[in-house]
């Protein structure tokens, strides 16, 4: 498997049109940073702040994106900030996430997304209902025999505290769809884009403790790989490194002027 032809342009297209909306309205932020412009050059900070900018439209963004187009061929259904979810969800429920987020942090017990599924949908419907936040889904899948899967889009290296915080969103996302079906065939987890630690292997000891790292975590390869099969991964690094070669000329050429 991996990407085909059609796909590879569809991504290129997404990347060749983000870069040059941003090129089109692009100023550098107004922070005054004398030292900085000194030592390294205004046009160095400029392309600075441009990359920073770059990186967060593809953390919030364009890597949902991609990851729609190239599971779209392999799944029944594949969208990125996904609104048709429920917003109820049981008072005994929330009870027995609490329970487990507890347990996990004193040490208790581990994790284990399996048992911790069960024992949530075994309380979904039970007790008072109650109406929360619309959850923000940032990539929803249905694969052809029906499982259903949450994902998360992580690119920043979490700390303890966002960590449980993350724990408790993925429970919460399956009393949420509990709320409605008690016997859904649900994953919910974390997708992380690529590995900031390469070439090593990610560092995933923050989340021991709180994460069923196999069955919770995806991180880069594991994550392309699982939405367009072997291969996919290196494929869609090619796709970066061609546009990028292919809008070299343009990004130099509009940073010229901050020289």
């Amino acid at each position: 498997m991996g990407l085909t032809r059609d796909q590879s342009d569809q991504i290129a297209d997404l990347l060749i049109d983000q870069i040059n909306r941003k090129l089109s309205n692009y100023s550098p932020e107004t922070t005054n940073m004398p030292f900085h412009v000194r030592l390294l050059g205004r046009d160095r900070m400029a392309l600075f702040s441009f990359i920073q900018s770059i990186n967060t439209t593809l953390g919030t963004s364009v890597f949902e994106q991609v990851a729609v187009i190239i599971a779209k061929p392999h799944f029944k259904h594949a969208v990125n900030q996904y609104k048709e979810f429920n917003n109820t969800i049981s008072e005994n429920a929330q009870l027995e996430i609490q329970r487990i987020v507890d347990e996990l942090r004193d040490i208790r017990s581990k994790p284990n997304k399996n048992d911790e599924i069960a024992a949530i949908l075994l309380v979904a419907k039970s007790g008072i209902i109650k109406k929360i936040k619309q959850p923000r889904i940032d990539l929803f899948l249905e694969a052809k025999d029906g499982t259903e899967y949450y994902f998360d889009l992580k690119t920043a290296k979490p700390n303890v505290d966002d960590i449980i915080g993350f724990k408790r969103k993925m429970l919460e996302w399956v009393a949420i769809r509990g709320a409605i079906n008690p016997t859904p065939n649900i994953y919910t987890g974390l997708a992380i884009p690529y590995n900031p630690y390469e070439p090593k292997p990610y560092d995933r000891w923050t989340f021991q403790g709180m994460f069923d790292i196999p069955n919770e975590i995806k991180v880069a390869e594991e994550f392309w790989n699982f939405l367009g099969g072997n291969g996919t991964f290196d494929e869609l690094l090619d796709v970066f490194e061609k546009v990028g070669i292919k809008l070299r000329p343009e990004i130099d050429k509009a940073f010229e002027r901050f020289k």
